[in-house]
């Protein structure tokens, strides 16, 4: 029987059937995975991420009067850590990538910034010296995720590593330290006001390229540039900069800063940030997902600071600061060996009594610049405040160096004449029944008088009774002489502003109008004769000082302090600014301002000078004033001193005042080695011009 499928015909539907088969398959793949596949890249293209970097400006530099460098700007790298690319990775790998991050940092040996407040070894605290800042910032964060502000650091780690997911195959301290990181990145996206996160700072190029090697993503290499100061002197004056403040920051966001600059903190810094800042560019940053970077485009280009030239003498203001710190710490070790007060502090001011140009101004103690960072807490802990700067911000009573005021103002109102002679009887009793009878300094001592003295010779002996005597004959009676005090010694420049462009307390005056309004009190007859030679309520700074110094010196013209000389474009091209003298007053009486020159010189002259010990024999003529201030409370006096050299034709001022000093006449010293180096010293200051070597 023939058979009706032949087995060659079975074979051929099979075959037939299975490419057939196969065909149906590849088209269903290419359908459904390649086809697809190009379908959703082009209806999803990676995602492209956009961000806006920051191109810092060059910082300025800063010059002493003489082109020599005091700060200057380097380039240098940042290492930023960014959280939006971080987080669009899985928790494992995040974990993973700020984990390499750090360790990375470790073994290179390079610091990270990491200001979580707990410590990073166990056991785990919270550290105890937590800034306000740092405060402030947990504060918000234990806010924002509802969590009690009472937790303890243990809990609270736990938390954060659940929260953070990091798995607990990774130990305590490893975790720890990317919780720390974890941390700075996400308290600035709660708070949004928080400069970038840099990781690190100022690393070496090495440590760049070890970072780019590992192509960490959410890690980018930004440029910076890094203040570098070229001497330890003038702390106060010349400043440094650092991060803003939270009060400072909207204040500079209005001048469009970037939210991580740095700015002027005090000194010449801050006084000129609008010169030396410069403006910051901007540069739009284009990464895919994977941190790869498909295009940069730069908005603007940076424009470096202005280079300022400093009216001050680096080479003199470091004599000045080691002469003060050697006077104080010479007179403190013996009077600990004593068992009395040391001295606190003091400060020293030189100016050119024909510009108003500050050459030096030394306050002690002081601060190192190059250690400010870890210093700061015990700083502003110090009860001697060496942050303090006492040249432009310490107020002092003037003690006798007030006596000029006062023979000024007699001379001016008639009282006196130059050779007007008043006797000293020791005690003036004129207002013993009211309970007030001041007595001469050499009565109190002494039991001793000055006998008859004119202007010149009360100056030249600080002799009190003749300035009481001078200030109870005001016409009009206390109220009077009072408000005329206070008005000569304005124009002296003395409680009113210097114009120095830095920070300063332009002091008291005491007037009636002011014991009304300070101390809800009448002016007496008292307060008065108390001021009239220096004993009252005035408050002086030491600049104030030097200046009222000054303006005698030159015969009258009242300038305007200034420490800005000069300044220069970005590129020394060209010269945008040269100091000028300012006169703030011009007194008109000039044949009483050499009264005071001639009583001032007699001081250091004379035969009863108070500063004749120091300087009767010196080279230069020197004139001066001592004064030797009684402080309510205190069992030591306040020194204070004023002076100018030389004499028949001025150059600098100097002024003195030391805390617990003594006397004036005990400072002295300091001022006759300032005069040695200045006018004497065989040291030749050296000048370099710009772009040249200093030797």
């Amino acid at each position: 029987m023939q058979k009706m499928y032949k087995p060659i015909r079975i074979g051929m539907i099979f075959v037939f059937m299975i490419i057939l088969l196969t065909v149906y398959v590849f088209r269903l793949l290419q359908m459904q995975v390649y086809e697809t596949r190009a379908a959703d890249v082009e209806a999803s293209p990676q995602r492209i991420v956009k961000r806006t970097v920051t191109l810092p400006a060059a910082r300025g530099n800063i010059y002493d009067r003489n082109g020599i460098i005091l700060a200057s700007g380097r380039p240098s790298y940042n290492i930023m850590l960014n959280r939006d690319p971080l987080m669009r990775v899985p928790a494992p790998k995040r974990n993973a990538i700020v984990q390499e991050l750090i360790y990375t940092a470790m073994e290179a040996d390079v610091l990270y910034n990491d200001s979580f407040p707990i410590t990073r070894g166990a056991p785990f605290e919270y550290i105890s010296n937590m800034s306000d800042t740092q405060r402030k910032r947990l504060d918000i964060y234990f806010d924002y995720f509802s969590l009690d502000h009472e937790i303890s650091s243990s809990d609270l780690l736990v938390w954060m590593r659940t929260h953070y997911k990091i798995d607990f195959t990774v130990g305590i301290l490893e975790a720890r330290l990317i919780i720390g990181v974890r941390y700075e990145l996400e308290i600035r996206a709660i708070i949004g006001s928080i400069p970038p996160y840099v990781f690190a700072g100022d690393v070496s190029s090495d440590f760049v390229t070890l970072i780019e090697e590992r192509g960490l993503i959410g890690v980018s290499i930004e440029s910076d540039y890094i203040r570098e100061y070229h001497t330890a002197y003038a702390a106060h004056m010349l400043g440094y900069i650092g991060k803003m403040s939270d009060k400072e920051m909207p204040y500079y966001k209005e001048l469009d800063y970037p939210m991580d600059a740095q700015v002027g903190k005090i000194g010449a810094e801050l006084a000129f940030e609008d010169l030396l800042h410069g403006a910051a560019g901007k540069q739009i940053i284009r990464t895919s997902d994977d941190g790869t970077v498909v295009d940069v485009e730069t908005i603007s280009e940076p424009v470096p600071g202005k280079h300022i030239y400093l009216t001050m003498d680096i080479d003199l203001q470091m004599k000045v600061e080691q002469e003060l710190r050697a006077h104080i710490e010479t007179i403190n070790i013996k009077r600990e060996e004593e068992d009395l007060d040391k001295i606190p502090g003091g400060a020293v001011v030189v100016t050119d009594v024909w510009t108003g140009e500050l050459l030096a101004a030394a306050s002690y103690p002081t601060f190192n610049r190059f250690t400010l960072t870890q210093d700061m807490g015990l700083l502003n802990s110090d009860p001697d405040r060496p942050m303090y700067n006492r040249a432009t911000q310490g107020g002092y009573n003037p003690g006798s160096t007030f006596k000029m005021v006062t023979a000024f103002a007699g001379l001016r109102h008639g009282i006196i004449t130059r050779h007007s002679e008043i006797y000293d009887a020791g005690k003036y009793t004129k207002w013993e029944d009211r309970g007030y009878a001041p007595s001469c300094w050499i009565f109190s001592g002494h039991g001793d008088t000055h006998g008859y003295v004119n202007v010149v010779q009360a100056l030249e002996c600080s002799c009190n009774y003749f300035f009481i005597t001078v200030a109870d004959r005001f016409a009009g009676g206390s109220l009077i002489g009072a408000d005329n005090l206070a008005e000569t010694a304005q124009e002296f420049g003395l409680g009113r502003s210097t114009g120095l462009e830095v920070p300063e307390n332009t002091g008291r005056l005491a007037t009636p109008e002011w014991k009304r309004e300070a101390l809800n009190d009448g002016w007496k007859v008292a307060d008065t004769l108390m001021t009239s030679f220096g004993q009252g309520n005035n408050l002086f700074t030491p600049v104030q000082l030097a200046n009222y110094a000054a303006t005698i010196a030159n015969g009258g013209t009242l300038h305007s302090l200034s420490m800005l000389l000069r300044v220069k474009s970005s590129d020394f091209t060209d010269l945008l600014h040269a100091h000028e003298p300012e006169v703030l007053n011009d007194i008109e009486e000039k044949e009483y301002v050499e009264i005071l020159q001639e009583g001032m010189q007699a001081v250091t002259r004379g035969r009863r000078g108070t500063a004749r010990k120091e300087f009767a024999d010196y080279p230069i003529r020197v004139a001066a004033k001592t004064g030797t201030v009684q402080v309510e409370g205190e069992d030591i006096n306040n020194a204070v001193f004023v002076c100018y050299a030389p004499a028949n034709k001025p150059e600098i001022a100097v002024s003195i005042v030391i805390e617990k000093g003594g006397s004036g006449a005990a400072v002295m010293e300091i001022a006759r080695k300032i005069f040695d180096y200045y006018f004497i010293s065989e040291a030749a200051v050296v000048t370099t011009p710009y772009g040249e070597l200093v030797p």
